[in-house]
């Protein structure tokens, strides 16, 4: 199933931030980012709704198998996308934002051979 860019951001980013704190609350997604409580908290209850999170009482998300597939897929194109970017003399910033445009607009076969020719190259794992 096919699923919104910004969806695929947002999942993205609850794993991404859980890998780092551990624990993810909506305000933590606010400032990851940059966006207004009230779309978060609207995304949140969509993804809610649609199977991709879950939250407990008192407010954590975690994502469910189904979200996780969509948030790994995006955050391994955005690390390999990144990695590429840096090592033809970007900057990482400018790597990082990049990386999560093209991320979410390549097809799965070019992305698969893409990441051959680099695995090919020893340029990526």
């Amino acid at each position: 199933m096919k699923i919104q860019e910004s969806a695929e951001n947002y999942l993205e980013s609850i794993l991404m931030i859980s890998e780092r704190k551990g624990d993810v609350r909506s305000i933590d997604i606010v400032n990851e980012l940059e966006f207004s409580k009230p779309s978060v908290s609207i995304a949140m209850k969509n993804l809610r709704e649609n199977g991709y999170i879950l939250v407990d009482k008192d407010g954590y998300i975690t994502l469910t198998d189904k979200g996780m597939e969509i948030a790994a897929k995006m955050y391994e194109r955005h690390k390999l996308f990144s990695k590429l970017f840096v090592s033809l003399g970007v900057s990482e910033a400018t790597a990082s934002k990049d990386a999560c445009r093209v991320e979410h607009i390549l097809s799965d076969e070019t992305y698969a051979a893409i990441k051959k020719v680099l695995k090919e190259k020893g340029l990526v794992e």
